[in-house]
């Protein structure tokens, strides 16, 4: 996405805004599997969730991308 967000004079560029949506969307993510125990299904808890917050991140993309249209 090109362009920044005005926010009360203070410009901010929209992947900033979009990564800091996707971290609040995988803290949500990171807790329901804390909870229903899916890490001890996991290799290698770091990498899992580097992974995760990058699939959310793109899912934020792409849903930004389609309402653009």
């Amino acid at each position: 996405m090109i362009g920044d967000l005005d926010i009360s004079g203070v410009f901010l560029p929209t992947l900033l805004v979009m990564m800091a949506f996707t971290y609040v969307l995988y803290l949500l993510v990171h807790g329901i599997l804390n909870r229903a125990h899916f890490y001890r299904l996991v290799w290698h808890r770091a990498l899992f969730n580097v992974g995760l917050y990058a699939v959310l991140l793109g899912a934020v993309d792409a849903i930004c991308r389609s309402l653009m249209l």
